[in-house]
């Protein structure tokens, strides 16, 4: 649980460094592209421990806390759709992204919910529970900066297309592939 909760602490912490506008710009003035190299290494040493503190908790410190109903897991199932569509859109210059303004942290926000709801041990609800407060924290800290994201859509509707469909692939490899491999828990069936 400690390696979990040493790459929450990494990972959190550069994510957070980048709300403070004022430190960032001296941080990049400092470091010049570097910045981005460092942040980009300290996010994804971040990441490291966050998925080997995870295997490591989900193999030997399993602590369930309460057991969620049944059906809660179709409930993350339908909302995993829309949460990996806003984080698609997060790339692609579309409607989805002028609606949502920070699709990114929309969809971050979506996958942490859907995941606390069918999802009632200790290491799940401190994984989720974090990635879902520090989303909420990062949309507050953008509206507080002016930050209103993207305002203006692209002409026409072609972009939206590309983002659903890539959503929707993204999303069955997901359920297919990597989180019966990856996480060791079948999404559809059972």
């Amino acid at each position: 649980m400690l390696i979990l909760i040493l790459g929450l602490i990494v990972f959190f912490a550069a994510h957070t460094f980048v709300t403070f506008r004022e430190a960032r710009a001296a941080a990049i003035e400092r470091f010049g592209h570097g910045y981005r190299a460092l942040f980009a290494l300290v996010s994804l040493v971040g990441l490291v421990l966050i998925f080997w503190g995870f295997a490591q908790y989900r193999a030997h410190d399993w602590i369930q806390v309460w057991s969620p109903p049944a059906f809660m897991r179709h409930i993350t199932i339908g909302l995993m759709l829309p949460a990996v569509i806003l984080v698609i859109a997060a790339f692609i210059p579309s409607h989805i992204k002028a609606k949502a303004k920070h699709p990114m942290l929309a969809g971050i926000k979506t996958w942490a919910l859907a995941h606390l709801l069918s999802n009632g041990d200790l290491g799940s609800i401190l994984l989720f529970g974090s990635f879902l407060a520090w989303g909420v924290y990062a949309r507050i800290a953008a509206k507080r900066r002016g930050d209103i994201g993207t305002v203006a859509a692209p002409a026409g509707w072609i972009n939206d297309i590309i983002v659903v469909v890539l959503g929707i692939v993204i999303y069955l490899a997901l359920g297919y592939a990597f989180h019966p491999i990856a996480i060791g828990v079948p999404v559809f069936g059972r």
